[in-house]
């Protein structure tokens, strides 16, 4: 919330407070025209859309703030423009790309800039040293890479950090300790190593430092906040040691406390390096004449061949394969899910990420379906699953997702419907395609019913679930809804004592499916 206005001079500012309602849809561009406008307020509402470039024309504005809304896409570098900027904040939406170098050289901003929790990418430019007046930066749940620019320390005024749970790496450098007036330092959950600066325990103002879950090795200090284990967290740095009791760190080898030379090094790197190189060779050699003199089978590991066959993948893998799920890459919506396109690092492969929107009753419930189904099909014209993910986003909430090939000439819904190409031409189904088409899904359908074991149902067949490879091949796809059956239901389907254990999906689609397809 904006501070209260006073009489000394806020009641005289052009402002617009639109914050905490319902407002939707987009900033209009016209908004550049309001050039004497000084306060922006439009946080707390369900706003869409990119920022205009349009912003950096408000050249008089003194705060601007768009929190908590829907923004998508990058952050315009025409902000740099905004040379009266006291107060930015942009967190809690969806901006993606890097935070232009631009906005670094607002000398001007003097209270706090926050654009944490949102998928901003890239490193932090040298430039923002040049920042030297401002008293709080947040940076957050995003995807920040590289190291801590050493120039940070040159904003001698700063009073909060908060750049945890990001992909920072590289050491904590030590010239954040010439930031004198420090109070809240946050680095945790980021790839740090090397030890902790010992001069970090100059900074006397400091009243509350979290790096836990970082890579740090080495010896902790024990002089000032670092004498304080409440105001402290270490958690997760499993190369530490020393300092005071109540942090309960393992005591460091006698030589290693504040010797940093050739020797030190040997001993703490090089030595246990050379020693479990030896022992693995050992290890190898052993296995080697064992597996020589074993009779050879032609057998393959079932543990070794899963894990090829569906390789393992996490969320952060998925979000950089899709680009924070933007929505340049969303190829389709449904009830329970969000497909989009993307690109996984290991072959560079196109895929098709499905994930499920578990705000939504009934999306965990087709996920398992759809699982259950997935895991005992087999067939050219069933799409192929390549693996699944099923863990927590960034911000600590369940994550669900399914990765399939991808189609590149997408549903039969959209030739059904004329679908336009990119080069603006209209493509059509012709008759043997069609006929192909139909032959594709019967056959697929007569494996479920015939002869996959158990037989399944699909319950959901229509046009939009039928999706075409590159060689306009047909492959049955979303069994959300998929019925596997037991033995006593396998033998008729018309004798089921309980049709609607079998019969469910979209009302219509069993009358005019087929038609549909040969049209």
């Amino acid at each position: 919330m904006p501070p209260p206005i006073s009489a000394g001079g806020r009641e005289s500012r052009v402002a617009s407070w639109f914050e905490n309602n319902l407002l939707t849809g987009n900033i209009p561009e016209d908004i550049g025209k309001l050039q004497m406008l000084q306060l922006l307020y439009l946080r707390d509402n369900r706003l869409t859309g990119t920022l205009p470039s349009s912003l950096g024309n408000l050249t008089r504005l003194n705060e601007l703030d768009l929190d908590s809304n829907a923004f998508e896409g990058p952050i315009p570098s025409s902000l740099g423009n905004l040379q009266h900027l006291a107060d930015l904040n942009l967190s809690q939406n969806s901006l993606s790309g890097s935070i232009p170098k631009e906005i670094f050289n607002l000398s001007t901003l003097s209270n706090y800039m926050d654009f944490s929790h949102n998928y901003l990418i890239g490193k932090l430019p040298s430039d923002i040293g040049s920042m030297q007046n401002f008293r709080a930066l947040y940076l957050s749940g995003n995807k920040l890479s590289g190291e801590i620019p050493p120039t940070l320390g040159n904003c001698g005024v700063l009073e909060n950090l908060f750049i945890h749970n990001n992909f920072l790496q590289g050491t904590i450098p030590q010239s954040l300790s010439d930031i004198r007036a420090l109070q809240n330092l946050d680095l945790s959950h980021n790839n740090l190593s090397r030890p902790i600066p010992q001069l970090l325990a100059n900074l006397y103002f400091l009243a509350y430092l979290n790096l836990s879950f970082n890579h740090l090795d080495g010896v902790v200090p024990t002089k000032e906040i670092f004498n304080h284990a409440t105001a402290i967290s270490l958690l997760g740095n499993h190369g530490l040691c020393g300092g005071i009791p109540e942090l309960h760190l393992p005591a460091c080898p006698k030589n290693s406390s504040e010797k940093s030379g050739g020797r030190s090094h040997l001993v703490r790197v090089v030595i246990p390096i050379i020693t479990a190189i030896s022992c693995l060779t050992l290890i190898l050699l052993f296995v080697f004449l064992y597996w020589k003199q074993k009779p050879r089978k032609d057998t393959t590991s079932p543990a070794s061949s899963l894990d090829d066959k569906y390789p393992k993948v996490s969320y952060r893998e998925l979000a950089e394969a899709t680009d924070g799920f933007s929505t340049t890459n969303l190829v389709g919506t449904g009830r329970y899910s969000s497909v989009y396109k993307g690109s996984l690092l290991r072959g560079n492969a196109a895929v098709a990420v499905k994930v499920f929107n578990l705000q939504q009753l009934g999306a965990i419930k087709s996920f398992v379906a759809e699982c259950d189904a997935l895991r005992i099909i087999r067939h050219r014209n069933l799409v192929k699953i390549i693996t699944l993910c099923s863990s927590v986003d960034f911000r600590g909430h369940d994550f669900k997702a399914l990765v399939f090939e991808f189609m590149p000439n997408g549903s039969l819904e959209e030739w059904l419907n004329l679908r336009i190409s990119e080069q603006g031409m209209t493509n059509s189904l012709n008759l043997l395609q069609r006929l192909n088409i139909a032959i594709d899904v019967a056959e697929a359908m007569d494996y479920l019913h015939h002869n996959c074991q158990p037989p399944g149902v699909h319950c959901d067949l229509k046009p939009s679930n039928v999706l075409l490879d590159a060689d306009m091949v047909a492959h049955v796809g979303d069994f959300g809804l998929a019925k596997i059956l037991c033995e006593a239901m396998s033998i008729s389907f018309q004798n089921s004592a309980n049709s609607t254990d079998v019969i469910r999906g979209t009302l219509g689609v069993w009358g005019r499916g087929i038609g549909l397809y040969i049209r």
